[in-house]
């Protein structure tokens, strides 16, 4: 269930100046405030009314504290005792409504409101309440100096408009822009989106109420479109193939030891646990198999000791698969008991092997996600960015925990929030790496619950953005969801895998 909230009609009874409203939502578990968003700044007015809104989920099971700052754009002194204003806010539960609506408007014969000059006209949208009341919900570029202005097309989507309800009044307000915020109302009309909807096949025309001469605004174009979700994808059978590739070099400190990152307490988990069931119990409620491959590198191999930077953790070659989360914990213990940790640590083995798979189905049906934890430099950086570029064309995703103390500068540069990463002049198609440090969601006083979860809710956050920018791009829409679902297994699950020296 969604809520939205809207702030307007807000107040502060001192000189007028630009103001911002920003919203502030609590993190789970603690008390620390967490900016969620931030309005627009509205210039010269004791009464802005904002037109961003703050869209949230809501949930049953949690107490959702909300706080609401108005920040001015220069500092004022109020008067100790006396109310500043007042923040009016209303929530509304959204409607099921996905679609958004392209629009284009242009005026004829405005009214004059400019001594010298015409007009510098502007339109701004509203949408009904369910208590009568209107609030807004767009507003149009001002076009300068004319009376048949012909406004940008603009995107919006069609539960801002009418919350879903095809039928609700949408009020549209004509104003001419004064520099000083006091701006010239024309008039208005009102409208519906079930009549701007038919705008799809013909011209609609609109007179202008309220002016002092005869005008009117022209709907020129109105084109629907339906947004489809991550979860569209699923439902329509598209499988979601999770891979693990876990760091065994010598930096981890030797497994018998209790200052190990791999040290297997029996009071706790180590960070490579933690990380790996944190994501992997989430991630494998999309995987209707739950046979997931579950990989190693920078390991000496029994019995020759050979080093690999790609080999199986339930020491199976031939099928790297393991059942579950829980198949995949114990391959993961049982390798620790086996093996050599040594090095370098190479990342683009495992991120190649994914890749080949994933180069296999680009139909829609299958997405892939490899999650590798390691705890420190990267030596193969040339050979894993050239191997993200490459995989920046696949239906994958990459998530990576950094664990232990060690700087992950490499690591963010991966990330490529800030800057594309590059490879031999060219850029990666997307951002498709997703990286965070384990010791950031360590909680203080040992709630490793509380650490998953946060752990969790930040690394596969950019997951559903990832996978919906893959599709789009390509052009696949989600199947129709099946009569009747069974499992199936992926036709790219081959027992193959290459074990590189």
């Amino acid at each position: 269930m969604s809520f939205i909230v809207i702030i307007n009609n807000l107040l502060f009874l001192s000189l007028s100046v630009g103001a911002v409203c920003v919203l502030y939502t609590q993190g789970v578990g603690n008390r620390e405030w967490r900016e969620y968003g931030r309005t627009e700044v509205i210039d010269n007015t004791l009464n802005p009314d904002f037109v961003t809104k703050f869209i949230l989920d809501y949930f049953f099971e949690e107490r959702q504290n909300l706080r609401f700052d108005l920040r001015l754009e220069r500092p004022l002194t109020g008067i100790p005792g006396k109310n500043c204003g007042t923040i009016i806010i209303k929530a509304e539960e959204l409607g099921n409504c996905r679609e958004s609506v392209l629009m284009q408007f242009c005026g004829n014969k405005l009214d004059k409101k400019d001594f010298f000059g015409k007009s510098d006209p502007f339109l701004v949208f509203y949408r009904s309440n369910e208590d009568g009341t209107f609030t807004i919900c767009h507003k149009t570029e001002v076009v300068k100096n004319t009376l048949d202005p012909v406004w940008q097309a603009f995107k919006i989507p069609v539960r801002a408009l009418c919350n879903g309800d095809y039928d609700r009044e949408i009020k549209i307000e004509v104003y001419d822009w004064d520099r000083d915020g006091g701006h010239d109302y024309i008039g208005e009309f009102s409208t519906s989106y079930r009549e701007l909807s038919k705008g799809q096949s013909q011209f609609s025309v609109y007179e202008v109420r309220l002016s002092f001469s005869p005008c009117t605004v022209t709907l020129l174009s109105c084109l629907v479109d339906t947004e489809v979700s991550f979860l569209d994808y699923i439902k329509g059978g598209t499988q979601i193939n999770f891979t693990v590739a876990i760091d065994f070099t010598a930096s981890n400190g030797n497994p018998s030891q209790p200052t190990s990152l791999h040290y297997l307490s029996p009071y706790q988990q180590n960070a490579y646990s933690m990380a790996l069931r944190a994501v992997g119990e989430i991630i494998q409620d999309y995987d209707s198999d739950k046979m997931f491959p579950a990989l190693g590198f920078g390991a000496k191999l029994p019995p020759d000791g050979r080093v690999s930077h790609e080999f199986a953790l339930n020491g199976n070659p031939d099928n790297p698969y393991c059942s579950g989360i829980e198949g995949v914990m114990e391959a993961y213990y049982q390798s620790l008991k086996s093996v050599r940790l040594y090095g370098p640590t190479y990342f683009s083995p495992v991120i190649n092997h994914v890749a080949r798979y994933a180069s296999l189905v680009k139909d829609g049906s299958e997405y892939f996600i490899l999650l590798i934890i390691s705890d420190g430099v990267i030596s193969d950086m040339a050979q894993t960015k050239e191997s993200i570029v490459n995989a920046s064309a696949l239906p994958m995703s990459i998530i990576i925990v950094g664990v232990g103390p060690a700087e992950f500068d490499e690591m963010i540069e991966l990330d490529g929030d800030e800057i594309r990463i590059s490879s031999r002049g060219r850029f990666a198609e997307r951002d498709i790496v997703q990286f965070v440090p384990f010791r950031d969601y360590i909680d203080r006083r040992g709630n490793h619950i509380l650490s998953m979860a946060r752990l969790a809710k930040d690394v596969l956050a950019e997951i559903p953005d990832q996978f919906l920018q893959y599709m789009r791009t390509r052009g696949i829409k989600p199947q129709c969801p099946p009569q009747s679902y069974s499992k199936r297994t992926s036709a790219v699950k081959p027992p193959l895998m290459c074990a590189l020296p």
